[in-house]
């Protein structure tokens, strides 16, 4: 199919990930005094039951629970925004582009520099460090204060809450931007899931939809349908993670073409919409819509097939508001949104950005606006607060202490 090419990979752009996974009713951190604590977690099923317990201890029927009704006027006079703004234009100039932790942290071998992550060769584990970049149209668009602690953060309240799916493989966490992880065999697939006709990139479902494509990743679409529609039911688009772009694939050509065997899709696709069912029910119950989302996986040593990378992030994920969402659709208008579609949109209109060899900045306001949301999400959905207290001390200098300290004491476990 057109429209569903493999493509050779490069195997050196496929980093190793992580391994080592925990009991479900513990952290997701190994039990060792550098580590910093999670918040306790709301605690959810994988499956409707009578009582949901929150996370100051008090058990509600979740029958009677009615998901709150959010507006963009939370977003935009929230007195949270008030409180997180001047925090956030503070930083506009200390956010963390880049590491170079190979040449602060003894004992890392090498570091492959991903769209967003950094991961360096600690020798029996990954250390991966989040960065501030925001990454879309296959490229780098800017940065964003705190965008790295909070997806990070936010992947590590998604792993701790999921491990009733998939084990997730964290070993620890030691700095607010890093986690550490063992290594596995990651296969070469991002496991696209998708509620809704929707999006603006090249690979999104509404931008092949409306081109006339009405088979996708193998999946039979109708005629008649229009943007930001519920589908039916949810749907796998699978893509490969390709050297410059990601190119959709459909399930046949990724067992033909060695990328998985039909056992390891099977289970793995099984996995993703399994987490994607989850993910979309738990934001429902916080007024929120999880629109589409992309998940990977590796093999362990033990061969079990593990969630890497991250999971449900605003960089991962599209959310919309759940209360306005129908009513505008009606009308034909696009959806309140909570992630980074409004600052893709406003690239698509001012360049190409596929094409443009210099993009144009960012504005200062859209990017502070994007760190609000990204918090606002993190908060509305964990129901905690993200200490972003602002500090003289440079991201990377923390980010080196905090993590030559963790491997450390790891390797006298």
């Amino acid at each position: 199919m057109a429209q569903c090419v493999r493509l050779t990979l490069n195997p050196s752009r496929t980093p190793q990930s992580f391994i080592r996974t925990v009991p479900a009713k513990t952290p997701a951190f190994a039990s060792v005094s550098f580590l910093r604590t999670l918040p306790e977690f709301k605690i959810y099923y994988t499956k409707p039951c009578s009582l949901v317990m929150s996370c100051q201890g008090k058990v509600q029927s979740q029958q009677e629970q009615q998901p709150p009704q959010l507006s963009l006027d939370d977003l935009v006079t929230s007195n949270r925004k008030g409180e997180v703004l001047g925090t956030i234009q503070d930083s506009l100039s200390n956010c963390l582009s880049d590491t170079n932790l190979l040449e602060t942290v003894p004992g890392l071998k090498s570091r492959i520099k991903g769209k967003v992550r950094d991961i360096y060769d600690a020798g029996d584990y990954l250390v991966l460090v989040t960065t501030d970049r925001l990454s879309a149209f296959d490229r780098n668009l800017a940065s964003i204060p705190f965008k790295g602690q909070v997806l990070n953060e936010t992947s590590l309240w998604w792993f701790n809450n999921t491990q009733h799916i998939t084990p997730n493989a964290i070993v620890s966490s030691p700095d607010r931007n890093v986690v550490i992880a063992k290594k596995c065999s990651v296969f070469p697939i991002e496991f696209v899931v998708r509620g809704y006709v929707t999006g603006s990139t090249d690979t999104s479902l509404w931008t092949v939809y409306k081109k006339g494509v009405r088979n996708y990743c193998g999946n039979v679409l109708s005629d008649g349908l229009v943007k930001n529609q519920k589908l039916p039911a949810n749907i796998l688009t699978p893509t490969t993670k390709a050297e410059d772009h990601d190119v959709p694939i459909t399930p046949n050509e990724i067992v033909e073409g060695g990328f998985m065997t039909q056992a390891e899709f099977d289970e793995a696709s099984m996995k993703a919409l399994s987490l994607f069912e989850f993910g979309q029910r738990v934001a429902k119950e916080h007024g929120l819509i999880l629109v589409d989302t992309k998940y990977e996986f590796g093999r362990s040593s033990d061969g079990s097939i593990l969630l890497i990378d991250e999971i449900h992030t605003p960089d991962s994920s599209r959310y919309w508001l759940a209360g306005s969402y129908e009513e505008r659709f009606q009308k034909g208008l696009e959806p309140e949104n909570v992630d980074k579609e409004f600052i893709r949109l406003w690239f698509k209109e001012n360049c190409n950005p596929y094409e443009d060899e210099v993009l144009p900045a960012a504005p200062a306001e859209l990017v502070t606006e994007l760190a609000w949301r990204y918090i606002f999400l993190y908060e509305t959905i964990t129901g905690s607060r993200i200490d972003i207290l602002p500090t003289q001390e440079p991201i990377h200098a923390r980010i080196s202490t905090n993590t030559s300290q963790a491997l450390s004491s790891l390797r006298q476990l």
